[in-house]
């Protein structure tokens, strides 16, 4: 290659980069800036030379000047030409970030450093995909796929567990939260993913004792008269083995799976990646929000992989449990936290079994003791979720120790939900307004937890919670048992957004009643949770409750009530003397001015562009004008100018058109 297209290659990528940056606004990727350039390079030289010649300068093979000639015209029109090729390339640059933006094709370098991990997430799909259509799942993953399944329905289910069960801990935890769900999902899917809380193969002894020796820091026979190689229990994140602490005290020792870190960050790389591809293609991956509900899921399965978030939840959430109803305990173990760790959680052993594997215990107990039970249950929860605002999210059967001594003992706290005061409030001030019929109350307690929609009817949506509680009350334990799912699908139905913390309730509240009805078939969870909204409000108006509420409230407004008196004689004062006067400001608000400010700008751009041109194009056609050389015109050689400068300009324009449609659409996702 000639040393002077190496030159202009190079001259011309700086300048295409540079130009791009400043003028445009738009940060272009170097390598589509090489190409351009290298295009232009090797073009340029076939238009300049000619006119070059025709100017009178003549130039041999090498490029060297032979036969100066009007050297300031001829220096002025090819550094028009110049500048018309640099213009070119950056209209190229342009169509091509509006087609394929900068950053959606990786670079060379992030393509190789990310080849490993391309590599194991292509096995990891291939494993995925061939593990559904073994299932007979195959048919599914096409987006064509049948979403009434009708009597289908339970095969189908029970072939995507078996499925989700042998894919490992990510999807059998994203079965749990899915049947947690039967709104969505239906009850056949969501009975069938129940299953997935438990029967999972346990890990060998070996590898087991190789994490205690990593978490403890020394073999665990130094700190453990006797640990049990056969577990009591294997969950999808880790399994549960009984021990003996050196002064005779018994344990259970919760050791988490050895591939559980790395299987589980795989697999939530894969599903983002496949919730933001849905939120980005698909309506209804959009309208479900699956990017925010898969970020959710992959921060919960990240607190439930350390054990210390563990260790913290039981604390807080036995600040709840500790009171006894109805003759009941709910309480959650003790926990060694000087012997636990990320992957160890040392915890007292509770005599027993849960309540997935206590039906013959059950069926033998009196149709009042199982009543007591669930209700101590249920108050429980409801207590975590009213009064301290941190509750277990995940109370399966599984989750629910049924203990020789009759005390109900809550297990895996690694999903917890936190509600801050002001839903707590919302929550139990809708309960009590189901208990009393009154739908204008609950209507607005739902508004004041949820999040309101674009376009939501208010009398439309008071009319079906109004429906909704008159079905509890006339029907009573039968009509109330779907109080809570016909509550979250209307919710849905309307539009309203559930902020995470209230989602967390729903589903705990979902969770729990399965388990409530495996304790007593007749539990009722709309009834007993309005007999518990009633209690609450009871505690709410108790002297020491109101007493502290009011303090409070003072305390807050303490301030603004010092400032009250010298704000009202200020404006007495100001009236006294007729200068009392409002002040509108127009586009206060900093997102309206950068609105406007774009409108206009984008509209002068498109106008002068537009000027620029249609001037450039009435000169360059004109055959008019004094001559500078042979066969060149003054009013051509303007022409060209502008429609140059129009060039850039409508470049420009395009730029702002580009960015303004993209940014509502990413803050509309974001949302």
């Amino acid at each position: 290659m000639p040393l002077l297209v190496i030159a202009s290659v190079v001259g011309y990528t700086l300048l295409l980069g540079l130009v791009s940056w400043r003028l445009l606004g738009v940060p272009v990727g170097w390598i589509r800036t090489f190409l351009v350039s290298l295009v232009l390079a090797t073009g340029g030289g076939a238009v300049m030379r000619p006119v070059a010649e025709a100017l009178g300068v003549v130039v041999d093979q090498d490029g060297a000047v032979l036969e100066p000639s009007n050297q300031g015209l001829a220096a002025a029109v090819l550094l028009l030409i110049y500048a018309w090729g640099i213009a070119l390339g950056l209209g190229v640059l342009v169509i091509l970030e509006a087609l394929v933006p900068t950053g959606t094709v990786p670079s060379l370098t992030r393509f190789l450093r990310d080849l490993p991990a391309r590599r194991r997430r292509s096995k990891r799909y291939a494993r995925i995909v061939a593990l559904a259509v073994r299932h007979g799942l195959g048919g599914f993953l096409s987006s064509r796929a049948r979403t009434d399944l009708g009597d289908q329905a339970p095969q189908v289910a029970r072939s995507l567990r078996e499925a989700m069960t042998e894919a490992g801990v990510t999807y059998v935890k994203l079965g749990q939260m899915i049947a947690t769900r039967p709104d969505l999902v239906g009850e056949a899917f969501a009975r069938e993913l129940g299953q997935l809380q438990s029967d999972v193969p346990a890990e060998p002894w070996e590898v087991v004792r190789a994490t205690l020796v990593a978490e403890l820091g020394r073999p665990p026979e130094e700190v453990f008269a006797h640990v049990e190689p056969e577990p009591l229990a294997a969950a999808s994140v880790g399994q549960v083995h009984r021990a003996t602490l050196l002064d005779g005290t018994a344990v259970v020792l919760k050791v988490q799976r050895s591939d559980a870190q790395a299987q589980v960050s795989a697999d939530l790389d894969i599903v983002l990646r496949l919730a933001r591809w849905l939120d980005r293609v698909t309506d209804w991956g959009h309208s479900m929000d699956v990017r925010t509900l898969a970020e959710g899921f992959a921060t919960s399965l990240t607190e439930e992989l350390d054990y210390r978030t563990e260790l913290a939840n039981m604390a807080a959430v036995a600040e709840a449990t500790r009171a006894t109803r109805e003759g009941v305990t709910v309480r959650v173990p003790t926990a060694y936290s000087q012997l636990s760790g990320p992957r160890l959680l040392v915890m007292e052993e509770v005599r027993g079994a849960p309540v997935s594997r206590a039906r013959d215990r059950l069926d033998s107990m009196p149709g009042a003791r199982r009543a007591d039970l669930a209700q101590a249950l249920l108050g429980s929860v409801l207590r975590q979720v009213l009064g301290t605002g941190v509750f277990h999210a995940d109370l399966h059967a599984g989750n629910v120790f049924l203990a020789d001594d009759g005390s109900l003992v809550l297990l895996d706290l690694g999903s917890v939900g936190r509600l801050d005061a002001a839903g707590r409030g919302g929550i139990g001030r809708l309960l009590l307004a189901v208990d009393r019929r009154d739908s204008i109350a609950a209507t607005d307690a739902l508004l004041e937890v949820l999040d309101r929609g674009p376009g939501l009817d208010d009398q439309r949506l008071e009319r079906e919670v109004g429906a909704l509680i008159s079905r509890v009350g006339h029907l009573g334990s039968t009509g109330s048992a779907g109080l809570f799912p016909d509550l979250f699908s209307m919710v849905v139905r309307h539009g309203l957004s559930v902020p995470p913390q209230i989602a967390a309730v729903f589903r705990a509240l979902g969770a729990l009643e399965g388990t409530l009805r495996q304790i007593d078939p007749a539990a009722d969870l709309g009834t007993a949770s309005r007999a518990s909204g009633r209690e609450f409000a009871r505690e709410q108006l108790t002297p020491d409750a109101l007493r502290g509420t009011l303090e409070e409230q003072v305390a807050r407004m303490l301030p603004l009530l010092q400032r009250l008196p010298r704000r009202v004689d200020a404006l007495a004062e100001a009236l006294h003397r007729g200068e009392l006067s409002v002040n509108v400001r127009l586009l206060a608000d900093a997102r309206d001015r950068s609105f406007v400010t774009g409108l206009v700008q984008q509209l002068t751009m498109t106008l002068l562009a537009g000027a620029c041109a249609i001037a450039g194009i009435m000169l360059v056609v004109s055959d008019t004008g004094p001559a500078l050389a042979p066969d060149l015109l003054l009013y051509p050689l303007l022409g060209a100018t502008l429609f140059l400068f129009g060039f850039v300009l409508a470049a420009r324009a395009l730029v702002l058109v580009f960015r303004r449609t993209a940014l509502p659409e990413r803050g509309r996702r974001r949302r």
